[in-house]
């Protein structure tokens, strides 16, 4: 067994390029990168020129592909059954998820500032089509928390795939879970309680219009624990202990 350390940044580099390494991850990045476009300018044609409102749009595809894209980043060593190789390399299976999990959590926050980046063109055509001044205003608390937001889908996906470890049925829970959720709110106060508390979508609503206030954050904390910070862990048990064959 290879008992050198191998440096961090060079573990870094590998799991980025195994963001978009494989078929599968390169079309998800490039609907991601279609429809966030599509999304901002349809929103501005739609919606008039408001800078905040037409960047934010793309929020919506973030939240769905961005987790999907970590899910595959994550779970890649083993359905394509090179994790043998990888952790003989660096037998040190800690330091290879933290390398796995940071460049999909990094790609949230700049898929978020390409987003802002093509709302400025969008939006400044759409004020000279419609003769109208473009509503240039943002909202800073709202701004960092859509931010977060996308992070923390992300981080969802991140921690469904370590604990699973297997792509289709991690993809299946995280796009299923918002339908799945809208039908326990139909429940009665019950559900609708459980709702708040255990569903990270909407426990972020707060976050995403600026407006959190401490029960709002108490009730994100919970949710983030439940979807996140528990299946991380369990995740990270199951890798250190998982026999590779």
């Amino acid at each position: 067994m290879n008992t050198r350390r191998v440096p961090f940044p060079t573990l870094l580099r590998v799991e980025t390029r195994k963001l978009v390494d494989t078929r599968g991850s390169r079309i998800i990045a490039g609907v991601l990168v279609a429809l966030a476009v599509g999304s901002v300018v349809g929103r501005g044609a739609v919606s008039g020129p408001e800078f905040q409102t037409v960047a934010g749009t793309a929020g919506i595809v973030f939240g769905i592909l961005l987790p999907v894209l970590a899910i595959l980043t994550v779970t890649g060593e083993w359905s394509h059954r090179t994790a043998l190789t990888t952790f003989t390399l660096e037998p040190r299976r800690g330091r290879v998820m933290a390398a796995k999990c940071l460049p999909p959590l990094v790609a949230s926050v700049v898929a978020c500032a390409f987003a802002l980046v093509v709302a400025v063109p969008v939006t400044a055509a759409v004020a000279a089509a419609q003769g109208v001044p473009a509503d240039w205003q943002v909202a800073p608390p709202a701004l960092a928390g859509w931010t977060a937001t996308t992070v923390l889908l992300t981080a969802q996906g991140l921690a469904l795939g370590t604990v699973l470890m297997n792509a289709p049925a991690a993809i299946v829970i995280c796009l299923s879970s918002t339908v799945v959720w809208s039908v326990v709110g139909r429940l009665g106060a019950a559900g609708e309680a459980a709702m708040e508390w255990l569903d990270l979508n909407t426990a972020t609503v707060p976050l995403v219009n600026g407006d959190m206030t401490g029960g709002d954050a108490a009730r994100l904390a919970v949710s983030a624990l439940a979807w996140i910070v528990l299946p991380m862990a369990a995740g990270m048990v199951r890798t250190m202990r998982r026999e590779i064959g």
